[in-house]
C-alpha cells in the first residue's frame, strides 16, 4: 500500500509540472522549483520530488544540468545525422601534420576552452588512488625506479591486460601483449611492422588525425573508405577498395571510433576480420575508446573473431584512467615479434614504476566502477552539447549520434569554412578542430569535431552559443 501511495504521489507531482510546462506558466530554458523547495511546497519527501522529476526527464520535458538544476528543456530542432562519407577512391599522400600542430599547439594557451582537444576533464582522473599508489610502489619496489624492464614490459601490467581483454571476447595470455609508450606508439609499431614507405593504408573517413600524422611521418599513403556515422566503414567499398588497390593494411577503429563514434555490428566485425585474413591484409585495430561504448553491454573487438593472428589490437589507458601517464599496449598476433623489436630499437622500454602502478590500480583500484562513471558521465555530456548545437548553430547543421566516447562530429551548412570558424573562435579563445584535419584529400571543410569531455556549465554552454553564432557568420550565402 505504501508503494502505491509512492507511486501516486511522484505521478501527481510530475503532472502537475507538466501542466505548468505545457501551459507555459514555466517556459523553455527557465529553472523549475529545485527538489527542495518543492518538496516543501507539496509537502511530500525529497525522493518523491526526485522521482517525479526523473519521469519528467524521460518524456523529455526537463533536463538536468549539473551544478545547476533542473531546466525546462527548450524546443529542439531534429538534426539530421551526417551521411555516409564519399572520399576519393584513389590513395592519398598525407600532409595534415602542419594543420595539426597549429591547432593542439593553439589550445595549449592560458585561458583556451578545449572544444578541439580530447583530453578528459581533471575531475574525473582519479589522481590522488594513483598517487598513493605510485608513491607506495617507489618504496616497496624501489628498482621500479633505479632501473628499467625491456619489451614485451611487466608481467603484473600484462597480465592484467590480457585479463581486461575478455571484457571485448578476446583471449589473450600475457606473453601475447606488448607495454607501449601510448596508443600512437602501439600503432605506429604495428604500420612499421606490416608495411613500409609508399605503401596504400586504408582506413575510415573521417578519421583520427593522429592516424593520419603516422601515415605522413612514415611516408605511406592513406586510402580513405567511405563511413557511416554510425554503423562504421562500408564493407562492400573496403572490398572493392583492396580489389582495386594494392592495400598492405587497414587502420580501422570498430568500436566507438574518432571522431564519429561509429560502432560496427558484430556481425560485420566478422565479416571484416575473414575478408581481410582471406585476402592477407593486415588489421590494425585502434580500440582506445572501446571501454567508454555507452550500451549496457561492451561490444565485441573485431579481435575476438582473428583466428589467424592477422588483427593487431592497440589500446591504452589515455582516455580512461591517466592521460598524463601515457601506458599503452598492443597484442600484435603472428606480427609480435617484430613489434616487439621495433618496440625496443623505438624507445626500449615503458617506466617500469608506471606500469606497476596502473597494474594496481586495475587490480585493486575500482577501475570497473571509474568506467561506469565516465560512461554515465560522458553519454550526460554528449546530450547536452548535442542539445546546445540544435539551439544555436546554423539551420542545416548535422551531428552524429555517437555509441561512445566523448566527441562529437558537427556537419555545418555547405559552404561555411570550418578553418576561417576556427581562427574567428580562436581570437576569442575557443579552441575548435575543423574538419579537414581528419581527412587526407583536404575534405569536410564544413565540419568540426567538438570535445565533449569539458565540464557542462553555464559558461561551456554560452560559449557553444557564441561558437554557433560565429559559425553562422562563416556561411557563405548560395549554398544550401
Amino acid at each position: 500500500m505504501e508503494t502505491e501511495q509512492s507511486t501516486v504521489l511522484y505521478e501527481a507531482v510530475a503532472g502537475d509540472i507538466s501542466s505548468l510546462i505545457r501551459s507555459g506558466t514555466l517556459a523553455p530554458g527557465e529553472r523549475v522549483p529545485s527538489v527542495r523547495r518543492l518538496s516543501r511546497q507539496r509537502g511530500v519527501s525529497v525522493s518523491t520530488v526526485v522521482q517525479a522529476y526523473r519521469v519528467l526527464e524521460d518524456r523529455g520535458l526537463i533536463e538536468a544540468r549539473p551544478q545547476s538544476g533542473y531546466y525546462v528543456r527548450p524546443q529542439q530542432r531534429v538534426l539530421q545525422e551526417p551521411s555516409v562519407s564519399a572520399p576519393p577512391r584513389t590513395p592519398q599522400l598525407v600532409g595534415v601534420h602542419a594543420l595539426v600542430s597549429r591547432v593542439l599547439e593553439s589550445a595549449q594557451a592560458t585561458g583556451m576552452v578545449p572544444l578541439g582537444t580530447a583530453i578528459p576533464y581533471a575531475e574525473l582522473v582519479p589522481t590522488a588512488k594513483l598517487r598513493r599508489i605510485l608513491t607506495d610502489v617507489a618504496r616497496r619496489m624501489p628498482d621500479t625506479i633505479a632501473t628499467y624492464s625491456l619489451p614485451p614490459g611487466r608481467d603484473e601490467l600484462r597480465r592484467q591486460i590480457a585479463l581486461r581483454a575478455r571484457d571485448y571476447g578476446v583471449r589473450l595470455e600475457a606473453n601475447e601483449v606488448v607495454v607501449t609508450n601510448g596508443c600512437v606508439e602501439a600503432v605506429n609499431l604495428c604500420l612499421r611492422a606490416v608495411a613500409k614507405p609508399g605503401d596504400v593504408v586504408a582506413l575510415e573517413s573521417p578519421t583520427y588525425f593522429g592516424l593520419l600524422q603516422i601515415i605522413e611521418s612514415l611516408g605511406m599513403k592513406a586510402l580513405e573508405v567511405p563511413t557511416h556515422p554510425r554503423s562504421g566503414i562500408s564493407l562492400d567499398a573496403l572490398e572493392l577498395a583492396i580489389e582495386r588497390q594494392r592495400v598492405k593494411a587497414c587502420l580501422l577503429m570498430p568500436t566507438v571510433s574518432n571522431p564519429l563514434g561509429s560502432t560496427m555490428s558484430e556481425a560485420a566485425k566478422n565479416r571484416l576480420v575473414k575478408m581481410l585474413a582471406d585476402r592477407g591484409v593486415p588489421l590494425i585495430e585502434d580500440a582506445v575508446y572501446s571501454a567508454l561504448h555507452f550500451g549496457p553491454v561492451q561490444p565485441r573487438a573485431a579481435k575476438a573473431y582473428d583466428r589467424a593472428g592477422n588483427v593487431l589490437l592497440c589500446s591504452s589507458f589515455t582516455k580512461t584512467l591517466a592521460p598524463g601517464l601515457r601506458v599503452g599496449w598492443v597484442a600484435p598476433g603472428r606480427y609480435f615479434e617484430k613489434v616487439q623489436m621495433l618496440k625496443f630499437i623505438s624507445s626500449v622500454g615503458v617506466s617500469d614504476l608506471l606500469q606497476v602502478t596502473i597494474a594496481s590500480f586495475l587490480e585493486n583500484g575500482g577501475y570497473d566502477r571509474l568506467l561506469r562513471t565516465l560512461r554515465k558521465t560522458y553519454e550526460s555530456q554528449v546530450r547536452l552539447f548535442t542539445q546546445a548545437v540544435s539551439r544555436y548553430f546554423p539551420a542545416g547543421t548535422k551531428v552524429t549520434r555517437p555509441t561512445g566516447g566523448y566527441v562529437l562530429w558537427v556537419e555545418m551548412p555547405g559552404g561555411t569554412d570550418a578553418l576561417e570558424l576556427y581562427e574567428r573562435a580562436l581570437a576569442e579563445r575557443i579552441s575548435l578542430s575543423p574538419g579537414q584535419m581528419f581527412s587526407a584529400s583536404n575534405r569536410y571543410r564544413n565540419c568540426l569535431r567538438l570535445n565533449c569531455g569539458i565540464p557542462w556549465s553555464q559558461q561551456t554552454e554560452d560559449v557553444l552559443r557564441r561558437v554557433g553564432e560565429l559559425a553562422a557568420e562563416c556561411v557563405r550565402p548560395g549554398f544550401s
